[in-house]
């Protein structure tokens, strides 16, 4: 299984891991950098099959409002600092349910583009629920964060082809 990220800078390439992408962040969203890492791996080889895409062309709509999905993305492709990085609620999966919905990811690149949205049963609806709840407990918080980590390690267990899927 691959477990890295290659993009290009000026035709040089530019090699990032998971943990890469987790320093940056930092400690507070790691299932949403191992989401925005599952979908480049799943996207870039299918819009530059060929070479690795120069990174400063690749573009990001989502409706996904994670910020370690954001900064995994900034990281990668600088989309977000260069205005290629774009949350489109017109992307909401409505048909997919309350758990699926957000997690759809188009990336483009030279005229080309990729619709991704995540398989069913990788996300735990408790994971939503608990994310979404106000007034969350201390004990509800500490939870939360074993639910993102989770996230995070289950997510970067498995190939990126069966996380996301083309739509």
């Amino acid at each position: 299984m691959i477990d890295f990220l290659v993009v290009h800078e000026d035709g040089r390439p530019l090699t990032y891991t998971v943990e890469d992408l987790n320093r940056y962040h930092g400690f507070g969203f790691p299932g949403g950098v191992a989401h925005a890492f599952k979908v480049m791996q799943r996207a870039l080889p299918l819009l530059s099959p060929d070479a690795p895409a120069e990174r400063r062309e690749i573009t990001v709509r989502t409706p996904f409002k994670g910020q370690g999905g954001r900064d995994a993305f900034e990281m990668v492709t600088r989309a977000t600092t260069e205005g290629r990085y774009t949350i489109d609620d017109g992307l909401l999966a409505l048909e997919r349910g309350e758990i699926l919905k957000g997690y759809v990811f188009v990336l483009g690149y030279r005229g080309r583009q990729v619709k991704l949205i995540i398989r069913e049963g990788i996300v735990r609806e408790e994971f939503i629920l608990l994310g979404r709840k106000p007034d969350r407990t201390p004990e509800e918080d500490q939870h939360l964060a074993w639910l993102k980590q989770d996230m995070a390690e289950r997510l970067l267990r498995l190939p990126a082809d069966e996380v996301y899927d083309p739509a």
